[in-house]
């Protein structure tokens, strides 16, 4: 017999899966408002702090891309969920080198790439057993100090590099740009990128994905043409840092 879901849960659950409706929906909208199909914008549930109980109930309710940003925690959640096995693990943080390990061994994708020294030790670290590593190269298009990411002009040699490592897919391109003030000032900052991702996709038949696009700049982001699209908040509440 399964163990009894509380009241809490009951409703925890409840709200995730009308949560995801509506999120779904927004996509949608905004998909058809700036001609695209909405089936090529795909809905990253960004699980980070949320208890497994959060994730379980997104994942009865159709979600199966969750995206992490803790190395540690997301290895406990990819054990504890271990028995679902059409999960698909995003890494979507900044990466320590003494992490890279759990990273490589657990995750499906990471798209917060942006050092060689990263790039080689998943390429080292994923087992031969696995499928390639997914990844994403992040990039800095605020050019903020404090951000990860490298510059768009060096992002020719470190697609070289993801290419001659084996254990390594490149997809595409991924950026958490500086906050805007308005819709148009959020598309111009993702122009320059947007154009960097066609010409990368049309040198290699498997990158097909622009991880851009967060609660703030959905709009912006559908209309510059994201593939991906990274929404926690608005799923599962407010996180608890505490």
């Amino acid at each position: 017999m399964g163990a009894m879901i509380s009241d809490v849960e009951m409703t925890e659950a409840t709200n995730i899966k009308s949560n995801l409706h509506l999120v779904s929906q927004q996509i949608e909208a905004l998909a058809l408002q700036y001609q695209r199909e909405a089936k090529n914008v795909r809905l990253l549930a960004v699980s980070k702090t949320k208890p497994i109980s959060a994730l379980k109930a997104a994942y009865d309710a159709g979600q199966r891309a969750f995206g992490e940003n803790y190395a540690q925690e997301a290895a406990d959640k990819h054990l504890a969920l271990s028995h679902l096995t059409d999960i698909e693990w995003h890494f979507i943080g900044p990466i320590q080198s003494n992490k890279s390990r759990l990273i490589a061994e657990t995750m499906d994708w990471v798209h917060s790439v942006d050092r060689e020294k990263i790039a080689r030790r998943l390429n080292e670290q994923r087992s031969s057993n696995l499928p390639p590593l997914n990844v994403c190269i992040q990039i800095n298009i605020s050019g903020e100090q404090s951000k990860s990411g490298i510059l768009l002009s060096e992002l020719d040699s470190m697609v070289d590099l993801v290419a001659s490592l084996p254990n390594l897919q490149l997809r595409g391109l991924m950026a958490i740009p500086a906050p805007q003030d308005s819709h148009e000032t959020q598309c111009a900052i993702y122009q320059p990128l947007a154009q960097a991702y066609l010409e990368l996709a049309k040198s290699d038949s498997m990158i097909d994905t622009l991880s851009i696009g967060m609660s703030g700049d959905l709009s912006a982001a559908i209309q510059s043409g994201s593939t991906m699209v990274r929404v926690g908040t608005a799923i599962f509440g407010e996180r608890d840092y505490s």
